[in-house]
């Protein structure tokens, strides 16, 4: 290369999709070496499933230089060690500017969306179930966001209470503490009489905490809001986040319903980040805001759990989803590389090693995968039938667009496969 005019840096770059995997040093006078793992896989899913791919290659291809080789495909999932490292919550941005920026993205979508259904329905209330856990504070805080853009009372956004057999004082408390905090229309409605009737009505028992037990407390939370709804000539806002969808961690025609929901394509991982953005972004020093901070920083720290079952002698939730469905951090990692790259169980389990070697051994990470796939399977008749929601990112399970998938699909080949992981 001639430097009459220029002098050119003569860096090697190992590029991935436009994602810089690995580059050399530059201005270097001797022969460098990089390795790195490429991830042919996902970029041949990639070219499968965007358009955009084959439309440029049609304009712009051009001729490339093919250097054959050969490479051996197998792996030792127990032994062998990549190139590359993964990062254990794929649907949140490392670097903290960018996670501000896309948090401010998503909740814009959110709103955006419920704002264009307000409209296009004519209506000016919301009806919101409000636990005091992670997704209904974050649907409330999109309705309140949306109900400001709009110039609507925020009177005009019922936040109902409901508690019930299960509700622990704390999540009562941040329930009340939040609505009051954020100018709402508060309610307080509680299930106890009318499940008790309703379980002398069946025949079950009221001390047998079976799946009847729980699910007829929340079909009756979804009846309130329903009926009230039609009250008052309001739509029900729905809470349920693309982490419990993916597992069927919904009751049917329970909490699984509502007439729009704003957190459909939310993942469980990402609605923390999304709430604490709120928290710091709108923190003030008026009692409000400073109670909204405070509630809000305490329900990222609750445990999340649909609180259907007692409480513990103290009074502490005691149901707490995580020890009975799994870590959601695995979820949410095991979630995005198989619907977004396509990825199957021994490619998911080896990408799950490398981010969380420090965290899980092979055996916990197999016992979870295994049951993501089952439920993943075993539930989709609740996603076959989802309400609308707007989308926000590259992984969706809209029956209507990005999943199409048979309700009677079987799981026997994938869980064959995870049968046959490292322990």
């Amino acid at each position: 290369e001639s430097s009459t005019d220029l002098v050119f840096a003569g860096n090697a770059i190992v590029a991935e999709n436009g994602t810089i995997l690995k580059e050399a040093g530059r201005f270097e006078r001797n022969i460098q070496v990089e390795c790195v793992d490429v991830d042919i896989e996902s970029l041949n899913n990639e070219r499968r499933i965007n358009g955009s791919f084959s439309d440029n290659l049609l304009q712009f291809g051009r001729a490339f230089r093919y250097i054959k080789f050969k490479l051996a495909a197998s792996v030792n999932y127990e032994q062998d060690e990549l190139e590359r490292s993964y990062h254990k919550l794929p649907f949140v941005p490392e670097e903290k500017s960018l996670l501000n920026t896309r948090c401010q993205d998503i909740m814009n979508i959110q709103t955006a969306g419920l704002m264009r259904r307000l409209e296009f329905t004519h209506i000016k209330s919301l009806v919101i179930g409000i636990s005091g856990g992670l997704d209904s504070t974050l649907a409330l805080l999109v309705a309140i966001t949306a109900f400001d853009k709009l110039g609507y009372d925020r009177k005009g956004i019922y936040g109902i209470t409901m508690p019930g057999f299960g509700t622990t004082d704390r999540t009562y408390n941040n329930a009340l503490r939040m609505m009051k905090a954020l100018g709402i229309t508060v309610k307080e409605i509680s299930i106890a009489k009318a499940v008790t009737q309703h379980f002398k009505d069946i025949g079950q028992d009221i001390d047998n905490h079976d799946v009847t037990y729980e699910n007829g407390q929340a079909r009756e939370r979804t009846q309130i809001l329903m009926d009230f709804a039609n009250k008052v000539n309001a739509l029900v806002l729905g809470t349920g986040d693309l982490s419990e969808l993916a597992l069927g961690w919904a009751t049917y025609n329970g909490d699984h319903m509502s007439m729009y929901n704003v957190n459909v394509s939310i993942p469980k991982t990402l609605a923390r980040h999304l709430i604490m953005w709120f928290a710091t972004e709108n923190s003030s020093s008026t009692p409000e805001g400073l109670a909204i901070h405070e509630t809000l920083l305490d329900v990222l720290h609750t445990p999340i759990s649909p609180e259907l079952t007692p409480a513990d002698a103290e009074g502490n939730i005691k149901q707490k989803t995580e020890d009975l469905v799994g870590p959601y951090e695995l979820h949410d990692f095991f979630l995005f590389h198989m619907l977004r790259y396509g990825f199957g169980p021994r490619k998911i389990f080896l990408l799950a090693k490398n981010a969380f070697e420090d965290k899980y051994d092979n055996q916990t990470l197999k016992k979870w995968l295994t049951k993501f796939i089952y439920r993943f399977f075993s539930q989709h008749f609740k996603r076959s039938c989802l309400p609308d929601g707007p989308k926000v990112g590259s992984v969706s399970l809209s029956p209507r667009g990005d999943w199409r998938m048979p309700s009677d699909a079987s799981s026997a080949m994938w869980i064959k496969e995870c049968n046959t992981l490292p322990d």
